[in-house]
């Protein structure tokens, strides 16, 4: 990394993050759908029907499990709550078998130190247990992904973000069950892995907001958290994009839920998306400057007069219909503008955006970032999904609208990336570069802060046109902790 690049990370740790203007929590009936049973169907028949350029099952998978094994490394030499339940309910484990753990044996330091759980990606680690295999979570995922988006040629995309030292293991889960499930779903799997880059990284600083130093004299970088993974997002070439963490899986038995509104929120997706390609059309057709004869009889050299399209009523009845448009579907208020011209323009800019539907889950005490109603610094209003960091706790409006929020973001998005004439979207245009993070982290015994760009599904698509939609809870089954894996969701 350049030295220009260096000392403008180091300003940011200095300055900040602003906080965002929250102008309400989005809640029922007030930025996020609550769809009848007939609204379900026709989004479900949308998904089936629509033109779409290729799908992509997009899987963010690049950490390691260290967390989800905290408390069993905490319980290694002197037994915990979760080191205690363990061993006692260890059988229900998908991993389980009497070898490896035979009778009397302390099950967390094989899990740690025989097995080497913790150092793997979530990815690669035993999820289920069926009568006839063990599933990991990226075979869920390659299973879920032949249900719901398969293309019309029987290919199954997926591309997988990856850390470079974890590849092998991936791609070892791949070249042994990828031909047994293209025989038995009858599909073709076209699977790609991808890193997070490494110009992306930041630099760390100490407590004093100076670079910080190793060992060795060199300035230590960190990956700069899944915002960079909008990099990754912009390459896929596919047009419908599904995205969901790694370990939001279930078992096969609850598979018809997950199916039925992963193609809810598809079809929704595409219909935002041909709906605002369809206004864009419009309006370039009622724009185009028109001429208009005199009443009289043409004579060369007489007067020819120009029409103001933008001041047209049939102009002006369409921009109110995009208005509509715009608040009922994505919570959008547009800001005055000073003519007809600039409204027509600032109504077209605002259309011609990525488009992402986001699955949204009744908040019962699981983590997930909140969705709100935010105001832009150009005066429009916007749905937002924001973390507790993001929140300016020192504004009592803000604490206000965070306790009463109804919902939160399960990582279950729908995005539509090209354009209306079919061009993908540089989707980096879109990141909102205000909203980053700045956290506390350790490095060998050492306090350091750390600079993480937007999140993926916060500042870094900022500006894409949103929709938020509940889902069941039954669609959101994360594996955050070991005995996640104890949970109804995970066990047959």
């Amino acid at each position: 990394m350049d030295n220009e690049r260096i000392q403008q990370q180091v300003a940011r740790f200095r300055k900040g993050f602003g906080h965002l203007d929250i102008v309400s929590p989005a809640t029922p009936g007030k930025g996020i759908q609550i769809l009848s049973e007939e609204q379900q169907e026709e989004a479900i028949k949308y998904a089936r029907t629509a033109e779409v350029e290729g799908k992509c099952k997009f899987v963010p998978a690049s950490g390691a499990a260290t967390r989800m094994f905290k408390d069993i490394y905490a319980g290694l030499e002197k037994p915990n709550a979760s080191t205690e339940r363990l061993s006692k309910e260890i059988e229900k484990f998908p991993f389980y078998d009497p070898a490896t753990f035979p009778a009397g044996c302390n099950a967390a330091k094989v899990i740690i130190e025989d097995l080497g759980f913790g150092a793997k990606p979530k990815g690669v680690l035993p999820f289920h247990r069926y009568a006839d295999e063990v599933r990991t979570a990226l075979q869920e995922h390659l299973v879920e992904g032949q249900a719901y988006m398969r293309n019309a040629d029987g290919t199954v995309n997926l591309t997988v973000t990856v850390s470079q030292e974890h590849e092998g293991l991936f791609r070892e889960i791949v070249d042994r069950v990828v031909p047994e499930y293209e025989k038995r779903y009858g599909v073709k799997y076209n699977i790609r892995f991808t890193y997070q880059d490494p110009e992306t990284n930041t630099v760390a600083v100490d407590l004093d907001n100076k670079p910080f130093a190793k060992e060795d004299g060199s300035l230590l970088f960190r990956p700069a958290g899944h915002g960079a993974l909008i990099y990754n997002l912009e390459k896929v070439g596919e047009e419908l994009v599904s995205i969901k963490n790694i370990d939001n899986v279930c078992v096969e038995r609850m598979h018809p839920t997950t199916y039925r509104w992963k193609e809810i929120l598809m079809g929704k997706a595409l219909e935002i998306r041909d709906c605002t390609r369809g206004y864009i059309y419009a309006l370039d057709q009622l724009t185009q400057m028109r001429i208009r004869q005199s009443d009289l009889a043409f004579i060369p050299g007489d007067v020819v007069y120009l029409d103001d399209p933008y001041a047209t009523p049939e102009c002006q009845e369409l921009c109110n219909e995009i208005e509509e448009f715009l608040r009922t579907e994505l919570c959008i208020e547009m800001p005055p503008a000073k003519d007809s011209r600039e409204r027509a323009e600032m109504l077209r800019a605002k259309l011609n955006r990525p488009v992402r539907v986001c699955g949204m889950v009744r908040n019962e005490g699981e983590p997930g970032g909140g969705p709100f109603i935010i105001r832009g610094k150009d005066g429009s209003t916007s749905l937002q999904i924001l973390e507790s960091a993001q929140i300016d706790m020192d504004n009592p409006h803000a604490v206000e609208a965070m306790k009463s929020s109804t919902h939160f973001n399960p990582v279950d998005l729908v995005c539509c990336i090209r354009d209306y004439e079919g061009n993908p979207f540089k989707l980096t245009d879109y990141v909102d570069e205000e909203t980053g993070f700045i956290s506390q982290k350790s490095y060998q015994g050492k306090e350091i802060k750390a600079l993480e760009l937007p999140g993926l599904w916060n500042g870094a698509m900022s500006d894409w046109n949103t929709a938020f939609v509940e889902v069941p809870i039954e669609t959101f089954n994360p594996v955050k902790v070991l005995l996640d894996l104890l949970r109804p969701a995970h066990q047959n």
